[in-house]
């Protein structure tokens, strides 16, 4: 067994682990997460969409939270997420959003479903047109809108990410 595939067990074991324990607990549903970047785990995190009544309080999000806000950036580059699912749309979103350079996972987003988290309907929805997608979404366009982001882009001291 290779030393990659040796940490990968640990990280992925302790996601595991995380995801029983708060389960156990009542946070939420049966997923943890852990981020890890050279050899450091820099944040751990659990799904509370229960407990804190919130629908983004996913393993996955909370543990990008919780890294960013210890290593100070929203950049989490060189960083691996470890999970005890396969992320979800908006997890998955997430770790790109982050940077995340490489991701992990235990069960399957089949596995999910088989339990009663079915992301398949996101999915099928986000290659739609606008138009056709299940929530009515209206385009207004907005001059002032516009301005905004031709402010943003002629902003000097932006910090682009």
């Amino acid at each position: 067994m290779t030393d990659t595939n040796t940490q990968d067990q640990r990280y992925l074991k302790r996601a595991i682990d995380l995801s029983r324990e708060h389960m156990d607990d009542g946070a939420g549903g049966p997923f943890g997460a852990v981020i890890v970047r050279d050899g450091k785990v820099l944040a751990e995190g659990w799904n509370q969409v229960t407990s804190a009544n919130d629908p983004t309080a996913h393993a996955e999000v909370t543990a990008i939270r919780r890294a960013c806000e210890a290593v100070g950036d929203f950049s989490l580059e060189g960083a691996t997420l470890y999970t005890s699912c396969e992320p979800c749309p908006m997890c998955l979103a997430s770790a790109y959003w982050a940077r995340v350079s490489r991701i992990v996972f235990a069960n399957t987003r089949q596995d999910a479903a088989e339990i009663g988290f079915d992301d398949s309907l996101i999915y099928d929805e986000i290659p739609k047109p606008i138009s056709e997608r299940i929530i009515p979404t209206d385009h207004l366009p907005s001059l002032e809108a516009k301005a905004v982001f031709q402010a943003w882009a002629d902003k000097p001291d932006k910090i682009e990410y």
